[in-house]
């Protein structure tokens, strides 16, 4: 009888929890290490393994969207946090919402009442000779990331995130907000708080001349730069509400508040603008602001969230915040089966090998844990976990930028197709089609 192999996994988040319980159910004795609760980030607020740190959205599941496609891609690979999410799953119209406590709780129990699962927590500072999969996220601490840099040879990439502040429901004026679908497609998750002409300007220019977060501790350095620069960098789907306002008066009612389809029931009339809340839980105790990630100081987001209509008197359970992000420039630095060529014992999964999303980093979890236990080295390029893949690795990929699941990414059809619609649809069933006749079901 061969001797069970073993593996260290660093990083508790998404991807490196999908990768241990992957590499569990092939029988690998993995040792995953997590510096929280004992140390914090700047953004996690809980204990909890794989804990959902911006939103609670894990996007569409529809398959006319791409990470709709990407999570039926997970499924045939018997994606194990997808399941655990559809556990937990959230009313959210066609998007897999989730009570983001109860998910990280349940995962941080399948953890660790996994035999083969040993959890160490404690933060690594260096990085040895084991087979090891990196997955510590765009919040690696100061130390590790220093002690990878000095195997990678080069400078960091890195960024600046925002996340949206949370509310309590009891605190909503509901005879001021609606539930409503959009397009009344789907069943009606999300309220709907509606602005006229009037409140949606008063609202654009109070986050115009907002006072504005300013970096501390090591974030303080280089956002200072920044911001006196006027060059902040931030990931485009994770642009603070702020930022996009000084774009133009309009940006946001053509963007994230776009109201068309989302009439007011009461008088049939659209609104000039409307933003959505979006259910935290399942007692429906917190929403969330949808697009209204934010940089504003804490006193700043009460005044400005709170001219909303519906949300005056509006209490806030989580305000939202900036934080570091931090990614390699892949292309450069991993090798085709995503190990550092530097190193190649070490492997990097999830948003630190520069993907972008919760979905994105279960699958670049999955991924790379196929990859450890010789279950393929391969996967269609008519795919879009394939296609992430190739994305990570190639080195024409320059300048290299985070990378979410989306159907540019994918080879075009042979015949030309009429209508976007018609076209997603069927690039996604030759996606199915593909990873099934690869695997042979």
């Amino acid at each position: 009888m061969s001797e069970q192999k073993s593996i260290k996994i660093i990083g508790g988040g998404l991807a490196g929890c999908e990768a241990a319980l992957q590499l569990a159910k092939l029988d690998w004795l993995v040792d995953l290490y997590e510096m929280r609760p004992n140390k914090m980030t700047s953004a996690h607020q809980t204990p909890f393994l794989a804990e959902l740190v911006c939103s609670n959205s894990l996007k569409s599941e529809l398959l006319s969207t791409a990470s709709g496609l990407l999570k039926e891609e997970l499924r045939l690979l018997d994606c194990e946090l997808l399941k655990i999410a559809e556990n937990n799953k959230l009313p959210a119209g066609n998007a897999l919402a989730v009570d983001r406590n109860a998910f990280a709780s349940e995962v941080t129990d399948r953890i660790n009442n996994n035999p083969n699962i040993k959890v160490i927590y404690q933060e690594v500072t260096t990085l040895d000779d084991d087979l090891t999969i990196i997955a510590t996220g765009p919040l690696s601490s100061d130390w590790f990331i220093q002690s990878l840099l000095q195997i990678v040879g080069s400078e960091d990439l890195f960024f600046f995130d925002a996340i949206a502040p949370i509310i309590s429901t009891e605190s909503i004026d509901l005879d001021k907000v609606y539930y409503k679908a959009r397009y009344d497609k789907g069943s009606a998750d999300y309220l709907n708080c509606p602005f006229s002409k009037e409140e949606y300007q008063r609202f654009v220019e109070a986050l115009i001349v907002s006072e504005k977060y300013i970096g501390k501790e090591f974030e303080r350095e280089y956002f200072n730069d920044l911001r006196q620069s006027k060059d902040l960098k931030f990931y485009e789907n994770c642009m603070p509400i702020e930022e996009l306002a000084r774009r133009g008066e309009d940006t946001l009612r053509y963007g994230v508040m776009r109201p068309v389809g989302l009439e007011d029931p009461a008088s049939g009339k659209r609104p000039y603008a409307v933003l959505q809340l979006r259910i935290e839980n399942k007692d429906r105790t917190a929403y969330n602001l949808v697009g209204c990630q934010t940089m504003m100081t804490q006193a700043s987001q009460k005044n400005v969230f709170r001219l909303i209509p519906g949300l005056e008197n509006a209490e806030f359970y989580r305000f939202g915040s900036i934080h570091r992000n931090t990614y390699l420039n892949s292309p450069h630095l991993l090798a085709d089966d995503l190990t550092l060529k530097q190193k190649r014992s070490i492997y990097v999964a999830g948003q630190l090998s520069g993907v972008e999303g919760y979905v994105e980093s279960i699958a670049s979890g999955l991924l790379v844990s196929l990859i450890v236990g010789k279950k393929f080295f391969s996967l269609p390029e008519e795919t879009i976990i394939g296609q992430l893949w190739r994305r990570l690795t190639n080195e024409e990929n320059q300048p290299f930028v985070p990378i979410n699941a989306n159907y540019g990414l994918l080879p075009p059809m042979q015949e030309i197709i009429k209508g976007k619609q018609k076209k997603k649809e069927l690039l996604a069933a030759r996606s199915i089609k593909a990873l099934k006749d690869f695997f042979g079901s």
